[in-house]
């Protein structure tokens, strides 16, 4: 039986791959800092799709938090055949105001965390000549982003570094997949303070279940 791995697999579009990578026959390990949504949906998807549904706290916004994550993973004796890297938020507002901690949080997230599950992850599935990692970025990563300078940043990061490492790892069966969604309806733009914003009440945002059935397609 094939296994997903899934960050921020609590709300929004972690939620959704979740979902239908269950329902596409996967067993998941949801990862997210909310044990008691991350139960909600583990038992979710055991009613719904008679899939397996492991859950794994973890705050990937502290630094090296992937290392004890892929402990826990493998001495469970996980072996992941997807790799789903979705967990991330964005800050509004200059660089010189917003709080420089969580600036650095948003960096460990969005760029380390997904870094080091990568590279964990990856030999396993390079050894067995087949695997999949899924990268989430942004269409912000394909232009600078006054007032949101670090989000698109880590975004560019994203699509560089998933771009690399398919080209790495193609011969051995292993794909690296990035996808880039615009705005979309989750708790992105409630945490990120863009609610109000012109590109989250325009009528060209999409529902997370959307984006993330255009993900699992890739």
């Amino acid at each position: 039986m094939p296994i997903a791995l899934i960050t921020g697999a609590s709300t929004g579009i972690g939620r959704e791959l979740a979902l239908l990578c269950a329902r596409n026959g996967s067993d998941v390990v949801l990862v997210a800092r909310s044990r008691p949504m991350l139960d909600s949906l583990a038992a979710e998807i055991k009613r719904g799709t008679k899939q397996s549904a492991t859950v794994f706290e973890c705050d990937l916004a502290e630094p090296d938090a992937a290392y004890p994550l892929f402990d826990r993973v493998s001495g469970a004796g996980i072996a992941i055949d997807t790799l789903i890297n979705n967990a991330g938020f964005g800050l509004l507002g200059h660089l010189w105001e917003l709080d420089a901690k969580r600036q650095s949080q948003m960096v460990q997230l969005n760029v380390g965390a997904l870094t080091d599950l990568t590279r964990l992850f990856l030999p396993a599935m390079i050894a067995r000549r087949s695997g999949r990692i899924l990268n989430i970025a942004s269409t912000a990563a394909f232009q600078p982003g006054p007032l949101m300078a670090v989000y698109y940043a880590t975004k560019a990061y994203v699509v560089s570094f998933s771009e690399a490492v398919h080209n790495e790892a193609k011969e051995f069966g292993v794909t690296v997949t990035c996808l880039c969604p615009g705005a979309t309806k989750t708790e992105f733009a409630e945490r990120a303070q863009m609610t109000s914003t012109k590109l989250f009440s325009s009528g060209m945002v999409m529902s997370a279940s959307e984006v993330a059935a255009i993900g699992s397609a890739r």
